[in-house]
């Protein structure tokens, strides 16, 4: 039997991420496939996460340092070029890689001699749902949305009669019914607000109804084809986009709260609500966009900040989402990482094996033996990737990708309901 093999998990560099790649379940279960598992001091305190449980748990802990000899890293951002120089060659490093419009970064991977893993790359299959980052994540995200829109609203969500009167319940319009999408209609709906959402897919309708929200788009013939066979959706003909437009700004200045949840693969959010639609909400209603971190679904949205605009209205534009929820996110980001990683384990040697033609593995590899090899990146290195332009504020979800990249994964925060079958691209 060969050596034990060494896991590491540190602690993220940046500032804006208190989410870790391992909870205390996880560790446990590594350690069970016969590794050793080293977990960096504090890396789990921004999630709730004290040191002793890993250690509990069956995991020691280290320092930055001991990631020079770990077999496998486990990260939740890309690493940076300085984390790069302390991995060994032929280390597995899987995190979410976020690498579009990332060529240096990919190019680094590649020359420092790691396997790098995409998790947000994983096919939506169902042997691979326990492993789908994109939804775990965006979950939360559509959760966080409703809450932090609720805190910068300055009334309450619910309908409440009292003696003194009657509080109407507040107006909440989803854009984009993706996996966030379906969970900020549920949060909202629990808080007792009044829901509506739009998508440009004809199957979300039924979605929508199901959580006691009121779909909303022109339902015409092109409308009722407008997806994809994989389930995806469609660029809208200028006339659809048009008449969805009109409906959309005429219904947002009803509004009370907007939450858009717009990702597409590889390029900028589309604009789902220009800077007219804005200014045509009432004083004190709130907007969050939850693809600010791309470019953002709303015009005037800046990342990281919360922008009041002349006319009263509040643009949420948080970055990290999930990781405002870190203790849930982290959870549940380890799992999607143990899953995938069990599947290279080769459990009568207790060590790592990659199957190189598993289809897992080949959806998400982006580089290895020294070169990129995710075939969307694989010619990064001779002609860098130029970033398409942002979709114009008439698309409501559009699919705008127009390689096979597409099938693969989502941009950020993911898409969803839960069956494979149903998981758009294009919404997260």
């Amino acid at each position: 039997m060969a050596a034990t093999q060494t896991i590491f998990i540190p602690r993220e560099l940046d500032a804006n991420e208190p989410r870790v790649a391992a909870s205390p379940e996880t560790v446990k279960r590594l350690a069970g496939l016969g590794f050793e598992v080293i977990v960096e001091k504090g890396a789990g305190l921004g999630s709730r996460i004290p040191d002793q449980d890993f250690v509990t748990a069956g995991g020691t802990l280290g320092t930055a340092a001991d990631a020079k000899k770990a077999d496998v890293v486990l990260k939740v951002r890309r690493p940076t070029d300085a984390e790069l120089k302390g991995y060994k060659p032929g280390a597995a490093v899987i995190a979410i890689m976020d690498p579009y419009g990332n060529d240096a970064a990919l190019a680094a991977m590649a020359k420092a001699g790691i396997t790098a893993f995409s998790m947000e790359f994983m096919p939506r299959i169902t042997r691979a749902q326990v492993m789908d980052v994109l939804s775990s994540q965006a979950n939360l995200a559509g959760y966080q949305a409703v809450i932090d829109a609720a805190a910068e609203y300055d009334r309450a969500l619910p309908m409440m009669m009292t003696a003194a009167g009657t509080v109407p319940a507040a107006k909440t319009f989803i854009m984009g019914v993706g996996v966030a999408g379906l969970q900020a209609i549920a949060t909202a709906r629990r808080l007792g607000a009044v829901v509506t959402a739009t998508d440009v897919r004809p199957a979300v309708k039924e979605q929508v109804q199901s959580l006691g929200a009121k779909f909303l788009a022109v339902e015409d013939e092109e409308f009722k084809a407008a997806e994809t066979a994989g389930g995806y959706a469609k660029e809208m003909s200028k006339e659809y986009q048009a008449k969805q437009a009109a409906l959309t700004a005429e219904h947002i200045a009803k509004q009370d709260i907007v939450i858009t949840t717009a990702l597409i693969p590889g390029r900028p959010a589309p604009k789902l609500v220009s800077a007219a639609m804005v200014a045509s909400m009432k004083p004190g209603s709130v907007i969050v966009d939850l693809a600010v971190e791309r470019g953002g679904n709303v015009e005037g949205a800046q990342p990281g900040k919360v922008v009041t605009t002349e006319n009263g209205v509040k643009i949420v534009g948080h970055l990290n989402v999930p990781g405002r929820v870190a203790a849930s996110a982290s959870l549940l980001y380890a799992k999607n990482l143990y899953a995938f990683l069990e599947t290279m384990v080769d459990k009568a040697e207790k060590e790592l094996a990659i199957k190189r033609d598993d289809e897992l593995v080949k959806a998400t590899m982006l580089t290895d033996g020294g070169k990129i090899v995710h075939p969307n990146f694989a010619k990064a290195t001779e002609a860098p990737r130029t970033e398409p332009a942002a979709i114009a504020a008439t698309i409501m979800v559009a699919d705008a990708s127009d390689k096979p990249a597409a099938k693969k994964t989502v941009a950020k925060k993911p898409a969803a309901a839960k069956s494979p079958s149903s998981k758009p691209e294009g919404t997260a």
